[in-house]
């Protein structure tokens, strides 16, 4: 590794100005943090967060109507746990579950589809929330509960999708950065090619790494060489495990019981083909088709600059509630409460305190 930070300083010498790169993934700021990469490279290199943190661009409105389904009589509301913290307008699902609604933790949908088959008396609704990577768990659990006829369980589906976002980001003219640190849990399942137009239309570099820190040191290295011979591809730097194509098995699960559709982004608005929902003909396994809940949408909390951060625009520390009003305690914003959101791990690791 050291030769490889050598030739990060090297050629940072000879670009002589700054490198701006967007991680793409909340799993690779935390991991930044925590390998501390930063305290590594040249402090030239600037790393800012995008909006890859599945619990923090779930909408306000979205937890609303999960809240809503968890309230009606003889549903169970079944979630991962790092969603129980995330505020909505009208309260959070821990609150919900507080007074009386039935919300219960899963780690796998295929869990809370045993739940259902168990007790076919109750409802059970997972909140599908997640990017490219959990939605195949979930087209597959539709399809093991269409083959064992288990009409009991639905989802809500508020499943986003990553090249969607980060062409609305580059549309946008807000985020300016010279690479894209990319997913490597995401481009697992999709692979490569999705990313191509970055390169291909707006001339910006990009490098598919890993988690460790050798991993995302080398995809800055890649980034930057790139940069320096004035090329703009897209890279694959965790080749143990993304292959160019990506998941075939999982994009055909993907393409049979999901179709794209525009999806909110919790302090970014609406991105067109964004998210996934259902296809028409599982619309018996669609939950907000199934009990239609009336919800109404809710303003963003006052002075919190989720969205700001989300989009690269902001870093947490320039938000005026962050460790004040807003800490992982008593969490104002969903940057906040998951563990791969980036004020989350500003806070973590104590980044506010300089």
């Amino acid at each position: 590794m050291n030769e490889i930070v050598g030739g990060i300083r090297r050629l940072m010498e000879k670009r002589g100005g700054p490198l701006k790169l967007m991680e793409v993934c909340g799993t690779h700021t935390v991991a930044i943090f925590r390998h501390g990469v930063r305290d590594i490279i040249p402090p030239e290199v600037k790393l800012i967060s995008g909006p890859g943190c599945p619990v923090c661009v779930t909408s306000l409105t979205d937890v609303d109507a999960a809240i809503a389904l968890a309230r009606m009589p003889g549903v169970v509301l079944a979630t991962f746990g790092d969603m129980m913290r995330v505020p909505g307008g009208k309260g959070s699902l821990n609150d919900a579950r507080a007074t009386g609604a039935d919300v219960r933790v899963f780690y796998s949908p295929a869990d809370a589809l045993k739940l259902a088959k168990e007790h076919p008396e109750r409802e059970v609704v997972f909140f599908a929330t997640g990017f490219e990577t959990t939605s195949p768990l979930f087209a597959a659990t539709v399809a093991e509960a269409e083959r064992k006829g288990i009409g009991n369980f639905s989802l809500y589906t508020v499943h986003k999708l990553v090249p969607p976002a980060l062409k609305a980001l580059l549309d946008s003219g807000e985020v300016r950065v010279d690479g894209f640190i990319l997913p490597g849990h995401v481009s697992a399942i999709i692979g490569r090619k999705p990313y191509e137009f970055i390169a291909e239309k707006y001339g910006k570099a990009g490098v598919i790494t890993g988690f460790g820190a050798e991993d995302i040191i080398e995809g800055i290295f890649m980034l930057l060489v790139q940069t320096a011979r004035k090329r703009a591809e897209i890279e694959i730097q965790y080749a143990k495990v993304v292959r160019e194509e990506g998941n075939p098995r999982a994009l055909s699960l993907l393409d049979e019981y999901f179709e794209p559709c525009d999806a909110y982004w919790r302090g970014i608005g609406t991105i067109p083909g964004s998210g996934l929902r259902l296809r028409e003909r599982f619309a018996d396994f669609d939950a907000m088709k199934k009990f239609r809940p009336e919800v109404e949408s809710s303003p963003e909390p006052e002075a919190c600059s989720c969205g700001e951060i989300l989009k690269g625009v902001k870093t947490p520390v320039e938000c005026p509630l962050f460790g004040a009003a807003c800490t992982p305690e008593s969490p104002v914003g969903a940057c906040m409460v998951s563990t791969e959101g980036s004020c989350a791990a500003y806070y973590r690791y104590g980044a506010y305190r300089g």
